[in-house]
């Protein structure tokens, strides 16, 4: 349920085409849009989640060593006593059968007739020398694999690049990118997510969630939830066959919405029941 700013944002990603960069708190739908847009166009979904430590080789491709070594074996095993075509071993060995193709050269690969839909989630988890190589990938959206040659995309992929900002991304990589930056949403607009995402729930138990979270996010916390959490939540309700929240199963269900200790401790008891009374008041309002 994208605003129109994000919706012209993801036109133009379309239409130029560019990579679309998406920052925002943790929750907020980033990683939700790219399987959005790889829905609504039937294609397919492929996703590289960064972490600290990514190797381009875990990214990009790998050897099957193991199985390399097997068939050397089996290759040695079936020769003449006195030859060996070192050559030929060579062509078996690092032939496209051996080759573990990771998301990057999944999304580029020569054979796709529909641009794939190419989440890269979280970027700032991942190291600058990662970004580095990206920047050199976007640009040509192909790469030279020693072995076997130049591997280009004849269509190049839909490329969406998440951050939750936990450092700052590189400007020479938002420079190839068009911005956008993902707030947290209106009541109105979480709460028809959440009646979306979780039609079995009654309408006063997803106003009754929604304020809550809404009220949550205006309070000092560690770790402010996001709309995924409040799905999560309300899903949970329903699961208790809850038709309505009060302050008790509030305080009982807050590890659902809530991850931080430090968060749960500063809530619950009569904190609970103050922030339930602030949240049925915001949701009155709100109607």
């Amino acid at each position: 349920m994208a605003d129109r700013g994000l919706a012209i944002a993801l036109f133009l990603a379309l239409r130029l085409p560019r990579p679309l960069f998406l920052e925002g708190e943790a929750g907020v739908g980033k990683t939700a849009l790219a399987a959005a847009v790889a829905g609504a166009l039937g294609t397919e979904l492929i996703r590289l989640q960064c972490y600290e430590g990514l190797e381009v080789s875990h990214a990009l491709y790998e050897w099957d060593y193991a199985r390399q070594l097997l068939e050397l074996r089996l290759l040695e095993a079936s020769r003449a006593s006195d030859s060996f075509d070192f050559e030929r071993a060579r062509k078996v060995l690092y032939s496209e059968g051996f080759l573990i193709r990771r998301p990057l050269l999944q999304a580029i690969d020569p054979a796709r007739t529909e641009p794939a839909v190419l989440l890269i989630d979280e970027i700032d988890r991942a190291d600058q020398e990662f970004e580095g190589f990206l920047l050199e990938l976007l640009a040509e959206f192909q790469v030279t694999i020693p072995e076997l040659g130049t591997v280009r995309a004849s269509v190049p992929p839909i490329v969406i690049l998440t951050s939750n900002r936990t450092r700052e991304v590189h400007d020479a990589l938002k420079r190839r990118c068009l911005y956008q930056w993902i707030d947290y949403p209106s009541f109105e607009k979480e709460l028809a997510i959440v009646q979306r995402r979780a039609p079995a729930a009654s309408a006063r138990l997803a106003t009754q969630v929604t304020a809550v979270v809404q009220e949550l996010r205006a309070a000092d916390l560690y770790k402010k939830p996001g709309v995924s959490e409040t799905v999560d939540w309300l899903a949970a309700l329903v699961a208790l066959d809850a038709r309505i929240l009060d302050p008790a199963l509030l305080d009982e269900t807050l590890g659902v919405v809530l991850k931080a200790k430090e968060d749960l401790d500063a809530i619950r008891g009569q904190g609970a029941a103050a922030l339930f009374d602030r949240a049925m008041a915001r949701a009155s309002v709100s109607r």
